[in-house]
């Protein structure tokens, strides 16, 4: 059987109907119609082997996180997502591989209404790198320089499992094979939060997704808007398979400063609590009020006993 060439690798895995584009894969460029208001929302994240992923990960749960983790970052926004490029460096043409990478990328696609409109294909170290492009009406995209004092600091969903697993899988510690697989989802599979993210718009003033770790995206925030934070220890979400565990130092710093979660951090303020409760029941996701932003700058973490805590935690960072 003859080796596919770039053209045909891309006809046979990547092609399809141009969906909500004018013009989508097959010419030099695509062509996108924006909706009449709106303002163009643009990310783009990268995924390399032996960085952010282990080079034997199922290439079906690849597909599906490559996509997600620039969804998530359009959830941040309050955007509403529509187009995606690919860029693809493979180490050889392995049709298998390319067949379930695919097919998990295109799942979580046809879920949020997302055409591939392009992208590029060569031969390297493996590296998957998405262009996602969303919509917000104009002057309405959630920023990160807009927290104000007095705002709640909320997170939505658990904190800590995707980092655990990533433990797990070093061997810095543990896990019994029912925690472990419940980890691992969360690493894998990371559910975006689109539509929370989408009602948050008109009730959030920031927002980021936890990607690098909760202490570090929260820096994110406070850096931008000017502002300081004081964050209760105890109020923090954790994954289930934290629960009971906090003591612990790996455990601690999975919560506090483990990546991969692709939850949403955002403000709000406070009179807006029972709004964005009802907001997180229709979007069928759980949201906890974990602090407050101040005017001292500085993020303060806080103890059971009210007591600021000594902060050693950070967040990934992708050159150390």
């Amino acid at each position: 059987m003859a080796m596919l060439t770039e053209f045909g690798l891309i006809e046979r895995f990547f092609h399809r109907p141009a969906g909500n584009a004018v013009l989508g894969v097959g010419d030099d460029a695509a062509l996108l119609a924006p909706s009449p208001g709106a303002e163009l929302v643009v990310s783009s994240d990268m995924l390399v082997a032996g960085r952010h992923f282990l080079p034997d990960t199922d290439p079906f749960l690849l597909g599906h996180k490559a996509l997600a983790v620039n969804l998530s970052d359009l959830a941040a926004m309050g955007a509403v997502p529509r187009w995606a490029t690919l860029a693809l460096a493979l180490p050889q043409v392995d049709e298998v591989w390319l067949e379930a990478f695919s097919r998990g990328f295109f799942a979580l696609a046809e879920r949020f209404g997302v055409s591939l409109v392009g992208g590029d294909t060569t031969r390297g170290p493996l590296n998957l790198c998405v262009t996602i492009l969303g919509e917000a009406p104009a002057g309405r995209a959630l920023r990160r320089s807009a927290a104000r004092p007095g705002d709640m600091v909320w997170v939505s969903g658990d904190l800590g499992g995707a980092a655990l697993g990533v433990a797990h899988l070093t061997g810095e510690l543990r896990l019994d094979p029912a925690d472990a697989a419940l980890c691992l989802a969360r690493l894998y599979r990371p559910e975006p939060r689109v539509m929370l993210g989408g009602l948050l718009a008109c009730l959030a003033h920031a927002a980021i997704d936890v990607s690098d770790g909760l202490l570090a995206d929260l820096g994110h925030i406070l850096e931008r808007s000017g502002v300081g934070a004081e964050i209760e220890l105890d109020r923090l979400p954790a994954h289930p398979v934290l629960a009971g565990r906090r003591a612990d130092p790996v455990v601690r710093r999975c919560l506090l400063a483990g990546g991969d979660d692709y939850e949403l951090c955002f403000t709000a303020p406070s009179q807006r609590s029972a709004t964005i409760l009802a907001a997180a029941r229709e979007a069928g996701v759980p949201v906890a009020a974990i602090g407050a932003i101040t005017e001292s700058p500085g993020l303060r973490l806080l103890d059971g006993e009210g007591a600021v805590m000594e902060v050693r935690e950070r967040g990934f960072d992708h050159f150390a």
